[in-house]
């Protein structure tokens, strides 16, 4: 799978992709990861990719051009993503219709927003929550980690991905691990039985419960 980012900040992108499991997916060649710099696509020798906005106001906005010339330096796009406030929510769900694709490319925006005129440009819009980053680098990174665990070879531990929160529309159950006991606090001892069934059972009702108590929105 191939991502592309356009950003005024690549270097943010750097320790993030060469580390992890993104960092390992692309050394076995399960993903690449090309980050362009809008700033290389401005009209003059400053680099300038914002402006003031028309009708006047506080911020300034993304030009139109660079960001359409970036796009354009691309041979292969695949599908334009804008990273918005006003986008579809991002959820597992879209991390599964995104995994699917074999290109996807990613417009960080940053200042104020974006130029309408860039959303003649692209195939939707995604946001990552309702609260305000200063660019949507972090959400791009985001959106890279979930896409990456979810490509075939990049976990090794495939039923580790499959038992993950959300997966069954369900938070994950509780998990421990040694010491058995920690302060007086025991490991739920269905665990330490060894039946199968019972321990699948448990982490069901554990997981159900889990929901109910902290996201029962999921139960809906």
């Amino acid at each position: 799978m191939t991502i592309n980012v356009l950003s005024i900040f690549p270097d943010l992108f750097n320790s993030f992709l060469e580390t992890g499991i993104v960092g390992k997916a692309q050394k076995i060649e399960l993903l690449r990861v090309e980050v362009n710099n809008i700033r290389d696509f401005a009209s003059d020798s400053y680099g300038t990719v914002d402006d003031y906005p028309y009708g006047g106001g506080a911020g300034m906005v993304m030009k139109v051009e660079p960001i359409v010339s970036a796009l354009e330096s691309i041979e292969n796009t695949g599908e334009v993503y804008l990273l918005t406030p006003r986008g579809m929510l991002f959820t597992q769900n879209i991390t599964k219709e995104l995994c699917q694709k074999e290109t996807i490319t990613i417009i960080c925006g940053r200042y104020k927003g974006v130029d309408e005129r860039v959303r003649y440009f692209i195939d939707g819009e995604i946001s990552i929550g309702d609260y305000v980053l200063s660019g949507g680098e972090l959400a791009a990174m985001i959106i890279i980690e979930s896409v990456t665990r979810l490509l075939p070879g990049a976990v090794s531990d495939t039923a580790s991905v499959e038992g993950d929160s959300f997966e069954g529309g369900l938070l994950d159950s509780p998990n421990y691990t040694r010491p058995r006991v920690f302060r007086g606090m025991e490991v739920p001892s269905v665990l330490l039985s060894g039946n199968h069934a019972e321990i699948e059972q448990w982490r069901k009702k554990e997981a159900l419960k889990v929901t109910k108590k902290y996201r029962s929105d999921l139960l809906r």
